[in-house]
């Protein structure tokens, strides 16, 4: 029997059907992609137009169980985690569970000393030499502050992959764990558009924002990484979003900052506080009231600040209209 469902697993493995193998040997198929299907009951693929068997003798690298839900798949799997630089030794070794329990779910009495023998001698030959046990300190590190920072998983793998970098060429002797893998998280949220400022990293790291930044130049310098300038627009919808404000101010909010490009206002200028001008006058404008001392308190600059930026902006829009 034929599944259509197959459709989308046929059309990837016989993306060379054209010139496809079947248990005679090679030969051409001129049959069109979208009507090759997989048909698991004799592992064969097969043309729906013309019946031709575009290759027999196919094997089938799924699953041989089923699973409905992911807590029952992840359940029934029997492979390990992905591999991941978010971990010391990037997830190859494996873990003794500390349940005490079987396969079977039954408790472990006699053997639980023997059990907690092999742990501890597994956790042992985890960290072998210096390299690993700074990997193993750094990556908890990272674990505490994307967690404190509520970072997504992209932006820790990112950050570690900068942090093993720093290892690899030397740059982390003589300096901190905390500050530089506090700088590699910075990158790593310039790197993928992540608005976060250092007044951020530095409130949840145990270093001061002085020497975060002289290891964020670091790793700019010796790592070769080119970074853009931050965009005020990444600003506003997390500033909008804390303040319960609706989609529309968005959209004002990043035309107005449009308008400033334009009118090359940015340069120079904090992108929090402008991206927080842009927010008010949004806000002015589609009559969501916000006063400056709230988006002031909520986008972390000073309430002055907030005005300067709001009068700036408001001469170039008043220019504009003039013309």
């Amino acid at each position: 029997m034929i599944l259509e469902d197959n459709i989308t697993n046929s059309q990837n493995a016989s993306s060379t059907s054209d010139s496809s193998t079947s248990g005679s040997g090679e030969r051409k198929s001129k049959c069109p992609q979208d009507k090759i299907v997989y048909d698991p009951s004799k592992a064969e693929f097969v043309c729906l137009e013309t019946g031709e068997v575009i290759e027999d003798r196919v094997i089938d690298d799924r699953a041989e169980w089923r699973a409905f839900t992911p807590e029952e798949r992840e359940r029934r799997a029997r492979t390990g985690g992905p591999i991941t630089p978010t971990v010391h030794d990037m997830g190859f070794t494996t873990a003794i569970d500390y349940s005490d329990r079987d396969a079977s779910g039954h408790a472990l009495v006699s053997k639980k000393y023997q059990l907690y023998k092999l742990r501890k001698w597994q956790a042992r030959t985890r960290i072998l030499t210096s390299v690993e046990r700074n990997l193993a300190q750094a990556m908890n590190e990272l674990d505490r502050l994307a967690d404190l920072l509520n970072l997504p998983s992209y932006i820790r793998e990112e950050a570690a992959k900068i942090y093993r970098e720093a290892v690899e060429k030397g740059l982390v002797r003589g300096r901190s764990i905390e500050s530089v893998i506090a700088a590699a998280v910075y990158l790593a949220c310039r790197l993928r558009k992540l608005p976060r400022t250092l007044d951020e990293i530095e409130e949840y790291s145990r270093v001061n924002r002085k020497e975060i930044a002289r290891c964020y130049r670091l790793l700019l310098r010796e790592l070769s990484i080119k970074v853009t300038t931050t965009d005020p627009g990444d600003f506003v919808p997390r500033i909008a979003h804390a303040l319960g404000l609706s989609g529309a101010v968005v959209r004002t909010a990043v035309e107005i900052l449009n308008k400033a490009r334009d009118a090359g206002l940015l340069g120079g200028k904090d992108p929090v506080g402008i991206a927080a001008a842009a927010v008010y006058l949004a806000c002015e404008k589609l009559g969501e009231e916000r006063s400056q001392k709230e988006i002031a308190n909520v986008a972390g600059v000073t309430e002055v600040t907030v005005r300067n930026r709001v009068r700036e902006l408001m001469q170039v829009l008043s220019m504009e209209v003039e013309e």
